[in-house]
C-alpha cells in the first residue's frame, strides 16, 4: 500500500477559546496542516490555535460559506476535512480515512455529525444528526458561496462515498449557553436569508414550533436522549420558530 497523501484540516472561528483545544487535540499529531480563519476573536482562540501548530489568519466574517471558501484556498493539499470549532474527530475515523486514503481517486466523504449533550461524553442512542460532506478532494468540490448554508458541491462526475466513523458536536456547554446563542443567530438568518410572503410567515408561525419539535425529537431520534433529548428538542424547535416571528416583523415593517 502506498503512503497516505497528506490532509489539510480547516476550521474558521470567533471566540472559541474554551472549547478549541479539545477539538485540535484529536487532529493535531495526525493533520499535516491545520488552517485556522478566525474573524476577530478577542479570547486566547488565537494562542490556542498557535499552541497547536495551526497556521492562523485574520479574515472578516462574510458568511458561512464564503469564510469556509477563504479557508479552503489556504489550504496547501488537496485533501481537505473540514471542522468546526466545537467538534471533536473520533479515532475509529481518523483510521478509517487513514485506510482508505492511499488509494481513493477525487471523491466526497459524507462524515455523520453527532450531538453530544452538555454533561455526557459521547451522544445519545441511535443519535442521527447530520451527515454531511466533510471530508474531499480539491479536485472533487468546494464549499459554496452561501452566507447561510455551509455545504460542500461537488462536480458534476464526483462520487459520493459515506464514512463510517463520526464527529462528535460539543455544540452547547450548558442549556442556558443554547438558549442565549439562539437571538444572534436568528438575526443573522433574517438578515441574510431571503425575504417571504407575509401569508407563508403568518401560516408558519402556527405550524413551524410543533413540525420542528417532531422533526428534532423523533426523526432525529432525540426521543432517546431522555429528558435532555426533550429540552433539546424543544429549545431547537423554538428558535426555529424565533426566527420565523422575526421574519415577519421584518415583512410587516416593509
Amino acid at each position: 500500500m502506498s503512503a497516505r497523501p497528506p490532509i489539510s484540516v480547516f476550521l474558521i472561528t470567533l471566540n472559541e477559546g474554551d472549547r478549541l483545544g479539545r477539538t485540535l487535540s484529536a487532529v493535531r499529531d495526525w493533520a499535516d496542516e491545520i488552517i485556522v480563519v478566525d474573524s476577530g476573536s478577542t479570547d486566547d482562540t488565537i494562542a490556542i490555535a498557535k499552541a497547536a501548530g495551526a497556521k492562523v489568519f485574520h479574515h472578516p466574517f462574510a458568511g458561512y460559506g464564503a469564510q469556509k471558501r477563504y479557508a479552503e484556498d489556504r489550504c496547501t493539499h488537496d485533501w481537505l476535512l473540514n471542522i468546526d470549532a466545537d467538534e471533536v474527530v473520533q479515532p475509529d475515523l481518523r483510521d478509517e480515512i487513514d485506510a482508505i486514503l492511499p488509494d481513493a481517486k477525487p471523491a466526497l466523504f459524507r462524515i455523520r455529525i453527532l450531538n453530544v449533550y452538555p454533561g455526557d461524553s459521547k451522544p445519545r442512542p441511535f443519535a442521527d444528526d447530520y451527515n454531511v460532506v466533510r471530508f474531499y478532494h480539491k479536485a472533487a468540490g468546494r464549499y459554496r458561496d452561501h452566507p447561510l448554508y455551509d455545504r460542500v458541491v461537488g462536480q458534476q462526475d464526483a462520487p459520493e462515498v459515506q464514512l463510517n466513523g463520526p464527529i462528535y458536536h460539543y455544540s452547547f456547554s450548558s442549556w442556558g449557553a443554547l438558549v442565549q446563542k439562539i437571538d444572534p443567530l436568528t438575526t443573522f438568518q433574517v438578515k441574510a436569508g431571503k425575504d417571504k410572503s407575509q401569508g407563508l410567515l403568518r401560516v408558519r408561525l402556527i405550524t413551524e414550533m410543533p413540525m420542528q419539535f417532531i422533526k428534532v425529537w423523533v426523526f432525529r431520534r432525540h426521543i432517546f436522549g431522555g429528558w435532555k433529548g426533550f429540552a433539546f428538542s424543544i429549545i431547537a424547535a423554538f428558535g426555529r420558530w424565533l426566527r420565523i416571528a422575526k421574519m415577519l416583523a421584518k415583512a410587516t415593517d416593509r
